[in-house]
């Protein structure tokens, strides 16, 4: 049989038809609102019909409710996260081992309150896309609220009532023993980097029979309230001064004589005197220890709220170092930068070698100029050059009992004695009375299992990330994640006083 050039371009026709049907796919998720509780790990899933694969194709998983709210990018059989929004970074992830199938699910780790929104699932290969919407709703119930005494306000009492890790945001009412609402003071509400809500409110209070107060925080969205019932000692209400019984004997007893009316004024005077200084002891006796008792129960709060941070970071650490790129020592070698330290950033009571390279805390201030670019009520120094992108460098700590390393934006304020802190420009740690600390927005308590001798500190400009390192025992000490960097970074060195050993910068042999 003849096959003629018609015959061939038909087949080569049918052949393309096939292979661009083949190509065309549906993006398929659920219809219904995915309510997650913070803490948890999710699954929005996403599938395509038919089931073909999807390694050759690029996932965009997008949340429609930001600007530039890429959550996850597969392109070309690896993660991109280029323009990941930061806060998304180490807790995505797809089903690898299922994209040949269609599976384009997205798995979301330790939800919080920024995860609500709306996501889109957009799965394009070379000739064709699709996408599909989620909704997805966070629910978390916050603290029980803590309620604290004022003192004396406007003829009443005082009262501030507060609760925390609230989403969505939660209403706080004040209300009488009769369950009446209290007239109060406009609610104050702060949203935190994660997402929850902290609402607190001022009230004052009038004496009443039973004394008795309630704080209730309720969200109608996720059908949840809680409350707090105080209940306050009448002493702390107590203004009247005591009636003078002179007066009340003198309208009783009008046909008695003066001299006897004075005598009797005298003695009733004196038993009086008694009786409210024992009355006035006994009263302060109980309120002192209602107080005490009240500001016990808030400690207790601010303990369990610090223990709670203390948790959360620790967890953060924990899965950064397990599930997250956590390089070792001779790879980020390879970013070492040269560091020196800048003069004109130095405090007034620190020493520097003539190479820039060691710094040390002196006895007496030196005599240096003043232009406002120096440190000076921390014992600090800066490096000479910003960075960005990725770079490392190490510091020799042996034989120093006091220190803190890191990096700082250029733009923080060498005139200020804070904390140290990242939302003050910080990303540091430190060694003092023998405890080594991350100045993270809660103190994180480090234990280390050698002491470091080497501190190597690497900073990941894209992923967002500041690490600490042993040098020596070639491990992790900590990492800050998530952070925010808008310009260069610069590194930060403060030797302490406690001990004239100075810090040392070291050169990088990437080959160690």
């Amino acid at each position: 049989m003849k096959v003629t050039q018609l015959d061939c371009l038909c087949v080569i026709l049918l052949h393309l038809l096939h292979t661009a049907g083949s190509e065309k796919f549906e993006v398929l998720g659920p219809t219904d609102v995915i309510a997650a509780v913070a803490g948890d790990d999710i699954i929005l899933p996403c599938y395509l019909k038919p089931n073909i694969s999807a390694e050759d194709m690029t996932v965009d998983w997008l949340n429609l409710d930001f600007l530039d709210g890429r959550v996850y990018r597969y392109q070309n059989h690896r993660i991109i996260r280029d323009d990941q929004i930061p806060f998304y970074r180490g807790r995505t992830s797809l089903f690898k081992e299922e994209l040949w199938k269609g599976n384009t699910s997205l798995k979301l780790t330790r939800v919080q309150g920024t995860d609500e929104g709306h996501y889109k699932c957009l799965v394009q290969s070379k000739s064709w896309y699709d996408d599909f919407t989620i909704q997805v709703l966070v629910e978390a119930v916050g603290s029980k609220p803590v309620v604290s005494i004022e003192g004396h306000r406007e003829g009443g009492m005082g009262l501030l009532c507060e609760s925390e890790g609230w989403h969505p945001q939660p209403e706080l009412l004040w209300l009488d023993s009769e369950g009446v609402h209290l007239s109060a003071g406009p609610p104050e509400t702060h949203r935190d980097f994660k997402g929850f809500y902290t609402v607190k409110q001022h009230v004052i209070v009038q004496e009443t029979d039973t004394n008795r107060f309630t704080c209730r925080v309720q969200q109608s969205r996720i059908n949840e309230k809680i409350e707090t019932e105080v209940h306050l000692p009448s002493e702390l209400f107590d203004y009247a001064t005591p009636l003078r019984m002179a007066f009340i004997v003198l309208c009783c007893l009008g046909g008695v004589t003066v001299i006897g009316l004075s005598l009797a004024i005298c003695c009733i005077h004196n038993k009086k005197e008694v009786l409210r200084k024992e009355r006035d002891d006994l009263k302060k006796e109980r309120v002192d220890l209602w107080v005490q008792n009240n500001d016990h129960n808030g400690k207790l709060a601010k303990v369990e709220k610090d223990l709670k941070s203390q948790l959360e970071i620790l967890a953060s650490q924990l899965d950064f170092v397990n599930t997250n790129w956590s390089p070792g020592v001779e790879t980020i070698r390879r970013h070492a930068v040269n560091v020196t330290l800048d003069p004109d950033t130095a405090h007034c009571k620190l020493i520097l070698s003539q190479d820039g390279k060691q710094v040390r805390h002196g006895e007496l201030n030196q005599v240096l100029s003043d232009n406002g670019k120096r440190f000076t009520n921390w014992s600090c120094v800066l490096g000479n050059v910003g960075f960005s992108g990725k770079f490392y460098y190490e510091v020799k700590v042996e034989g120093k009992t006091e220190w803190t390393l890191g990096v700082v934006r250029k733009s923080i304020n060498m005139n200020e004695s804070l904390r140290p802190i990242p939302n003050k420009g910080y990303w540091t740690v430190e060694l003092k009375d023998g405890k080594y600390t991350a100045h993270a927005d809660s103190p994180v308590n480090l234990l280390l299992r050698e002491k470091p001798q080497k501190v190597g500190v690497f900073v990941d400009y894209e992923k967002c990330q500041v690490s600490f390192y042993n040098v020596e025992d070639r491990c992790h000490i900590y990492s800050f994640t998530v952070c925010t960097f808008t310009k260069k970074l610069y590194p930060f060195f403060n030797p302490g006083c406690s001990d004239s050993v100075s810090l040392v910068i070291c050169p990088v042999d990437a080959t160690d």
